[in-house]
């Protein structure tokens, strides 16, 4: 039994600020790689970042900048700051997490940026 949690999510204006963060809770002994996707209403879930167990990270092209992913092993959380706000980030954020050999993802956080 494997949950993540996502927390953080709601209504910001252009330009502004929002932490996300993830728990990952339940029959843990190890977590690989954990990352961030995002979802707006008519498009494919897109990677948004990921971090790998020894904290190499990747970005896509359109946040890269404005958005640091990282990652608490002690406390099995992985947070997305997001900074510089746009209107098009505005999306369903879901985390995921590889444990042991199989991939969890969380039920997602709204996240929406206001003109």
């Amino acid at each position: 039994q494997v949950q993540l949690v996502e927390s953080g999510g709601g209504l910001v204006q252009a330009g502004g600020s929002l932490r996300l963060s993830c728990v990952v809770s339940g029959n843990i002994f190890r977590i690989n790689a954990m990352g961030w996707y995002r979802q707006a209403p008519g498009k494919q879930r897109e990677l948004v970042a990921r971090i790998s167990s020894g904290g190499g990270t990747n970005y896509a092209d359109s946040v890269k900048g404005r958005f640091t992913i990282s990652r608490d092993n002690a406390k099995n959380t992985v947070y997305l700051q997001m900074g510089s706000l746009k209107p098009e980030d505005t999306a369903v954020y879901y985390c995921n997490a590889v444990v042991g050999l199989s991939t969890f993802w969380g039920q997602g956080t709204q996240v929406t940026v206001s003109s």
